[in-house]
């Protein structure tokens, strides 16, 4: 543990922060989850879903701008309808 005032504060700042990174994490990829194993039926209020909390994690600076571009383009293309090719 740190003697230093500002050290402990630090200390104490950065356990909350922490404990607020994790949850919006954990919430990311619980969407991103969830949208992969949707059925065809609710398939796009999921994907809908994913992109708002992907959004949001990159507004709170918790993912880079082209690491959620990557997810929401990546789960856009695993979730086209296919279509018959001739």
């Amino acid at each position: 543990m740190p003697r230093i005032k500002s050290s402990v504060r630090d200390v104490r700042k950065n356990k909350k922060q922490r404990a607020i990174n994790s949850s919006g994490m954990s919430a990311l990829k619980t969407a991103i989850r969830k949208t992969r194993a949707s059925t065809e039926e609710n398939r796009i209020s999921n994907l809908n879903n994913s992109n708002k909390v992907i959004d949001k994690a990159i507004q709170h600076g918790l993912i880079h701008e082209n690491t959620g571009a990557r997810y929401k383009s990546r789960l856009a293309k695993s979730k086209k309808p296919e279509t018959a090719s001739a």
